[in-house]
């Protein structure tokens, strides 16, 4: 199991790393979109993000124009190899380091709960399941707060797999956001919707 998800993980990053520019940009600029209709029709006053690291999409620039509209932002920093993760807040302001893996994490700033988290996929599955690096962070903080924040994945179509084969420790996201669309997560599966009908389906479980 480890050696098959280790080699997923391998090659789909990869394959995001080895676009090109102009598939990179346009994807991005699809995936910002219907980000941007869902999360403007969320009540949300406080949503977390994560620094883009080797070719990830970047929400930054969407992130601070929601800022500008009175939202709230946060970047995860890793406490404790097996503690939930910290959010800090984060403004385009923040002076920020790095972190044991190389990723920018704010120096300074106020510990916030997200009611929504935006978690980049390096996979995801039929079922609605997230493969990340492999530390098992927003497993362990997803499962540990309460109440629960919505859980979204964000990443490229080139990362759709029929399945990460999800052990009893992964956690289904709430909705998949990629440039082909917004898709919903439950137990039967992921399923497209669009951004007025996802806000509604994803308000009923917004903590």
């Amino acid at each position: 199991m480890a050696a098959f998800r280790g080699e997923l993980r391998r090659r789909l990053i990869a394959a995001r790393e080895a676009l090109a520019p102009h598939a990179h940009r346009a994807a991005s600029a699809a995936i910002e979109g219907s980000l941007e209709a869902l999360l403007s029709a969320l009540p949300l006053s406080t949503l977390a993000f994560c620094w883009p690291f080797r070719a990830e999409f970047d929400a930054r620039p969407l992130v601070t124009r929601l800022l500008k509209r009175g939202l709230r932002a946060a970047l995860p920093v890793v406490v404790d190899d097996g503690a939930p993760l910290l959010f800090r807040a984060w403004t385009p302001d923040s002076a920020m380091s790095d972190d044991r893996y190389g990723i920018h994490i704010p120096v300074s700033g106020e510990p916030l709960a997200p009611e929504l988290i935006l978690m980049p996929v390096n996979a995801f599955d039929a079922q609605g399941f997230r493969l990340g690096y492999g530390g098992g962070y927003f497993d362990r903080t997803l499962a540990a707060a309460t109440p629960r924040p919505l859980a979204l994945g964000v990443g490229f179509e080139l990362a759709r797999v029929d399945s990460i084969r999800p052990q009893e420790y992964d956690l289904r996201m709430d909705a998949i956001v990629t440039e082909a669309g917004i898709f919903l997560a439950d137990e039967a599966g992921l399923r497209g919707a669009d951004a007025a009908g996802a806000a509604a389906a994803l308000e009923k479980k917004l903590p």
